[in-house]
């Protein structure tokens, strides 16, 4: 069965199978699930590692002290009040962008068949024309 290429954007943003946009991408909060209820995708391919957390944490850390900088030099609130806003705001903040976040890296490494790296090149050095000796490469 042929699926239609789908949005990578809405699929991550809904949390659903990056190949079929029906099935859950995921069995816990952030644990994958082993293949789509929906397709029967294996989701075996799906190794986001730390990309969501590190846009995520640097996405809403940026937002989240550009807020608390204006509201602290504009309202001037206590510091208590200070730090319980911003550490509320940082944690929920990261917790409620992460799945969708890792959903969407997800999909973007189905659509683009994103896989661990390959030594093509072993035992291939100095084949490529690449010129070691710099007294050749100036003509002297």
């Amino acid at each position: 069965m042929t699926y239609p290429p789908l949005s990578t954007l809405s699929t991550g943003l809904r949390c659903r199978c990056p190949r079929c946009g029906e099935g859950k991408l995921f069995s816990g909060f952030l644990k994958l699930a082993p293949a789509c209820d929906a397709c029967g995708l294996d989701y075996g391919f799906a190794e986001p590692a730390d990309g969501p957390a590190f846009f995520v944490m640097t996405g809403v850390g940026i937002v989240v002290t550009a807020l608390w900088a204006w509201w602290a030099v504009v309202a001037q609130p206590s510091i208590v009040l200070q730090l319980v806003v911003a550490m509320t705001a940082m944690a929920g903040g990261c917790l409620s962008c992460l799945r969708p976040v890792k959903a969407w890296l997800v999909a973007e490494q189905y659509i683009h068949k994103a896989e661990e790296g390959r030594w093509e090149s072993i035992g291939k050095h100095g084949e490529g024309g690449f010129v070691t000796d710099r007294r050749k490469a100036s003509g002297g």
